[in-house]
Formats: C-alpha cells, structure tokens, sequence
C-alpha cells in the first residue's frame, strides 16, 4: 500500500518544468508518418497534417510528440496516431517496432540538419501503415494524401520545418522507393 500524494501530472511535466527540462536534457519523441500501402504492401500514399504555426504559415508536419514516463514505444505511436488521426486511423504496428531512423533535433543549426527551436529532442521515427478513416484532431487542418512523387517534390518538402524532408526521402528509402 503506497501513501504518497497522487501525482497531479501522471507521466507529464507541468508547463513550467518542461520548459527547464527542455533547457537542460533532451527530449524523446515518436513521430510516424502515415502510408497507405496496396495490396503487396507497396507505399501508394504519404500521409502529412497541415497545420498552421505560431506565425500563422501553413506547413506539413508528421504525427508527432513526447514519449511519456514509463510509457511504451507503441503505446507512444498508438496515443499519437489516435490524438492526430482520429480513433478509427487503425494502424498497422508491426509486433517488433523498430524505428527507420533516429532523428536528433538541435535548438540551432547542427550536423544533423534538422532543428526544433525549443530544444534538443531525440525522435524515434517510424512508417505507419493505416488502413482506417482518419480525421484530423487537435491541431491539425487536414490530411493530405499523395503519392510518394508528390510527398518527394521541392514543393511539400519546402513546406516541412526544420529539415523535416529529408526524413521523408530517409522514410521512402526505407520501404524501397525509388524516385
């Protein structure tokens, strides 16, 4: 029997403690781009959000955000992919989920090529098939289907922040797309 107060932030930080933590210790995320995939299991469609930034520009952004405290890597993709897609998204999580590449995100310009002006994250980044209908949550706009060409052109990869197409490119790679 415990007889510790309850945690009032159960696997989260307050707004001000994320914001010290942020400054001190990077931070772990999944991020999961969605793909429709045809019968042979051939990506046919990228999924990307739009969203609207703090400065009110129209971007492409991936299912994204913090892994929680004592929080599964699953259960981090299955929470996100519902909060950004809907409930009825069905993804297809593959029993051992390994991630195609590990991103690292630097508050300015690095080596990596990729950057997060709030702080330095580690991303896990996966594909995601989803076969379900998928409505669009939280901060999102819409889901813009298209096909690997389109979700490779200068035009949406201009539109990812942060560095964000090359992980587009690293993603298709990945399955074997060949542009």
């Amino acid at each position: 029997m415990s007889v510790r107060t309850p945690d009032p932030y159960p696997g989260w930080l307050s707004d001000e403690d994320l914001h010290e933590a942020r400054q001190r210790l990077p931070i772990a995320y999944v991020e999961a781009i969605p793909v429709r995939v045809d019968p042979l299991g051939y990506v046919s469609e990228v999924g990307l959000l739009y969203t609207a930034d703090a400065e009110a520009q129209f971007r492409f952004a991936f299912v994204s955000g913090r892994i929680m405290y004592r929080e599964t890597i699953r259960g981090a993709l299955t929470r996100h992919i519902e909060q950004d897609l809907g409930p009825l998204a069905m993804p297809q999580l593959p029993p051992s989920p390994v991630p195609f590449t590990v991103a690292e995100y630097f508050p300015s310009p690095s080596e990596t090529g990729l950057t997060d002006e709030r702080q330095h994250a580690v991303a896990l980044c996966y594909i995601v098939p989803v076969r379900g209908e998928c409505n669009p949550r939280r901060d999102a706009l819409d889901l813009h289907w298209m096909s690997p060409e389109a979700a490779l052109s200068a035009d949406v990869q201009s539109e990812l922040p942060g560095g964000r197409g090359n992980l587009i490119k690293q993603a298709l790679a990945h399955v074997g797309w060949c542009s």
